[in-house]
């Protein structure tokens, strides 16, 4: 809009008149005063704007020189809101460039011009924090404490020093209104909103606290200035805002009263330098992890702020209400409750408005057909229904904690630091059980657990002698550690990734994470964890021989191979019993196995992930500990291999789960989301969305141990036979009289032949099967490396070119893998 204004409406520039405040002050300012905006670009304004780039002394002049032409040279009042702002607390060239700099082009550009009155839009940040129960008045010192406030103080001091019309500086407190506040406040509602842990934690005085503006009121103070330009004197500085501050704990409860119905928000003031730590994590991780943990933008607490938790604004505006009449009408307490309503309205609107990140389940397009506000409150009713049914856990939990601490007396723990372990950690749980009675606070759940491990570890790092006490803390561990979060509800998931369904990934025919397909991996780990004890017993010198039916070891050696075998070299260069190590990782996959609902493919993929990781390597850790048996130390165990066995057998039925979880996390990458807080936090999906209760044990025993045993593992009548051919080269000692370089040859390539397979068995992977070829031929080539007789090498040739050939056929796929079936050859 252009053409010269009324000469009867006294003139007012207004830079960054296109933003939110600048228009709203237009609109004010518009029924006495004739306003021209100076902003970047016209953008939809319904007054005149002149467009102008600040930090270019040219642009201001020609501008003001436009202005000049259409309205003349008398301007009642120059209204600078332009201004650089950003969170990051670092030095940007900006703050100089567009705050110092730019005032500076703008005073100088005004020098041709009558204004009566320059008013600036300063902070009452350039003043140094005061205390709770203490005020700031314009005569209390300045020490701005970051670098945005900095930039304000030498914008102030460039307008003192160089403006040669009276002045105005308002120093105004953080604006809100019902629809959006300053990014403090908003990220303040949003971490209890969405019951961040950061919720409860600060790093300052809780009765600290900042005053703020409404927006209403700040349109009023500015106006109030321009309309008394004439009568203030000619270097006014002006402290606008409420003058009290609500403290942090205080605004804490207010909040979470009035949006959870909680009137105690529980807020623990955390050491600075831990605070800032964490802080400083958070930023470092940046560059790897471009988003906060799941919302696609950089943490916004930074260190900075962590010093800055003190700091204490209440302000003392007798000078406003003197000099303007003005005082503030509106009040954040008084406010608090319609913002609240407004989030809960439309929490997508609100997150967007405040350009808060939004968290999936807010994000409606990503949750189906379930408001977010209705879905926040169902996840947290449930929640709360399913922690009061499971409460006798951690009440059980509790009792265990007595049990740790009075346990080493009574069994005879004589160990000084094994037992004031057991006392500490008993202790500690004590607190992290009777915490986690709360369904707040889920996370020191996972602290219980963690304890729960340690317990278990301690006769193993310990290497106790006392038998009773190994077997006493495997138990009381592995109880903690179950209870603690074994138990619903889920620890740990969001709220997108705790809506029941879907169950099933998109594409796949069944779900990974049911309880047919884990129980497998339990009852194997079980096995193994019976047979690592049992070693790890003689190892740790509990009992004095063990059970040995087929190889009696060395001539010279009274003891029996298995024996021989866990007291080598290669088990005593552990620097705790390696059997104890085996046995407690068995321990681990029995608790992790049973710890997830049926959809922990999406909700704890982490969890997911470590269990597969336990699985598989591990397994092929173990088949290669069965390679050195007859190679490095010369006999077998049977036991051993027992454990072998039951640990390769396991990979093949927890690889479709690790599979889901893998794909999972990339299909969320690809539609943006974090990868990191999709891990760790899980999240929604597209899938099978059951809409009836899942009974999977209320069928026939025969059906559930079909699917127990038979489920996505199986193998064509061509890897079986490759299976017998691989095995039986694992005995060529015996059955063709191999010796040396090529026994030796023999046993390795026919222990890998059968990890293949057992990795090949899942439907997910069988294309391992193609490895194969390489090791068929490795056998086929071996005899003609290594010395071995004419019917060895007529076997070996025989028998790798099979296995190669027998590669080949692929067998029936009997599930569905979604986008993984492309994978499937």
């Amino acid at each position: 809009m252009t053409g010269r204004i009324r000469a009867e409406k006294p003139l007012v520039l207004i830079t960054g008149a296109t933003g939110n405040i600048g228009s709203s002050l237009v609109a004010a300012l518009g029924q006495d005063y004739g306003v021209i905006g100076l902003d970047r670009s016209e953008g939809n304004a319904d007054f005149e704007v002149v467009p102008f780039d600040i930090t270019s002394s040219d642009a201001v002049s020609q501008a003001l020189e436009k202005i000049a032409r259409d309205h003349g040279r008398s301007i009642a009042a120059v209204v600078h809101l332009v201004a650089y702002f950003d969170w990051s607390g670092e030095a940007s060239p900006l703050y100089d460039k567009v705050n110092v700099e730019g005032t500076r082009n703008l005073l100088a550009a005004l020098e041709g011009f009558e204004v009566e009155r320059f008013i600036y839009a300063s902070t009452m940040l350039v003043h140094a924090p005061g205390k709770p129960g203490e005020r700031i008045d314009e005569d209390s010192p300045l020490g701005p404490r970051w670098e945005y406030p900095r930039s304000k103080l030498q914008t102030e001091n460039v307008i003192r020093s160089e403006a040669s019309m009276p002045f105005t500086i308002l120093r105004l407190a953080g604006v809100y209104d019902r629809q959006s506040a300053v990014p403090t406040l908003t990220q303040q509602i949003a971490r209890i909103y969405e019951r961040q842990l950061e919720s409860h934690l600060y790093s300052g005085n809780l009765d600290a606290g900042q005053s703020m503006l409404h927006r209403e009121d700040m349109i009023d103070a500015v106006t109030r200035a321009v309309d008394h330009r004439g009568d203030l004197p000619p270097d006014a500085h002006i402290l606008i805002g409420e003058p009290d501050a609500i403290g942090y704990d205080d605004l804490q409860d207010r909040i979470g009263a009035l949006i959870h119905g909680e009137r105690d928000w529980a807020t623990m003031r955390v050491p600075k330098p831990v605070a800032k730590a964490g802080a400083a994590m958070q930023e470092k991780l940046e560059p790897v992890i471009p988003d906060e943990i799941d919302k696609g933008e950089p943490p916004f607490i930074r260190p900075f702020m962590v010093e800055m938790a003190d700091d204490h604004y209440a302000l003392d505006v007798s000078r406003a209400r003197d000099w303007l009449g003005w005082q503030p009408r509106h009040s954040l307490g008084e406010e608090l409750p319609g913002m609240i309503d407004d989030l809960k309205a439309d929490p997508a609107a609100w997150y967007a408005r405040n350009k808060v990140p939004a968290p999936d389940w807010v994000a409606t397009d990503k949750v189906q057909d379930t408001p977010p506000e209705s879905l926040r409150a169902d996840v947290q009713d449930s929640r709360i229904a399913q922690h009061r049914r499971s409460r006798w856990a951690h009440f059980l939990t509790m009792a265990l904690a007595f049990w740790l601490i009075t346990q080493p007396p009574l069994i005879g723990i004589d160990q000084p630091g094994y037992a004031w372990s057991e006392v500490i950690l008993g202790a500690a749980l004590l607190i992290t059980a009777t915490l986690s009675l709360s369904w707040k606070l889920a996370w020191a759940r996972w602290l219980s657990a963690g304890i729960g491990a340690l317990v278990m570890a301690l006769p193993v790092l310990f290497v106790t002698p006392n038998g009773a006490a190994y077997l006493s803390d495997t138990l009381t561990g592995g109880l903690i550690f179950g209870l603690a979060v074994g138990v619903l509800p889920e620890v740990g998931p969001r709220i997108a990734a705790r809506e029941p369904a879907p169950q099933i990934p998109a594409g796949w025919s069944f779900n990974p994470s049911a309880w047919v397909q884990r129980l497998p991996v339990i009852a194997l780990a079980l096995a193994g964890l019976m047979f690592s004890r049992y070693l790890a017993a003689y190892q740790m010198g509990h009992v004095d021989s063990v059970w040995e039916p087929f190889f009696a070891g060395s001539a010279a050696d009274p003891r029996n191979g298995t024996e021989e075998i866990i007291t080598s070299s290669v088990s005593e260069a552990w620097p705790v019993p390696d059997a104890a190590v085996g046995a407690y990782t068995y321990m681990l996959e029995i608790l992790t196995g049973i710890v997830g609902s049926r959809a922990r493919w999406r909700t704890m993929p982490w969890l997911v992930i470590a269990f597969g990781l336990m699985i598989v390597p591990l397994g092929i850790v173990s088949i290669g500990f069965i390679v050195i048996q007859p190679i490095v130390i010369g006999t077998w165990s049977t036991l051993a291999l027992i454990g072998a066995a039951a640990m390769l057998i396991q990979i093949p039925y927890s690889l479709d789960e690790l599979a889901a979880s893998l794909s999972y996390l990339a299909r969320r990458k690809r539609q943006g989301d974090s990868v990191l807080g999709t891990l760790l936090f899980g999240g929604p999906d597209e899938g099978t969305r059951m809409t009836e209760p899942y009974h999977e044990f209320e069928r026939s025993p025969r059906a559930i141990l079909h699917d127990m045993w038979t489920g996505a593992v199986n193998l064509p009548w061509t890897l079986w036979l490759a299976l017998a051919i691989g095995i039986s080269f694992l005995f060529t000692r015996l059955t063709l009289d191999a010796s040396g370089g090529m026994a030796d040859a023999d046993h390795l390539l026919g222990s890998l032949v059968v990890t293949t397979l057992a990795v090949a068995a899942a439907e997910v992977t069988r294309v391992a099967r193609f490895v194969l070829i390489p090791l068929g031929l490795g056998i086929a080539i071996a005899p003609w490396i290594y010395q071995a007789n004419t019917a060895h090498v007529i076997v070996s040739v025989v028998a790798g070119l099979a296995l190669a050939a027998l590669s080949f056929k692929r067998g029936a796929i009997t599930e569905r893998y979604g986008t993984l079936q492309a994978w499937i050859r």
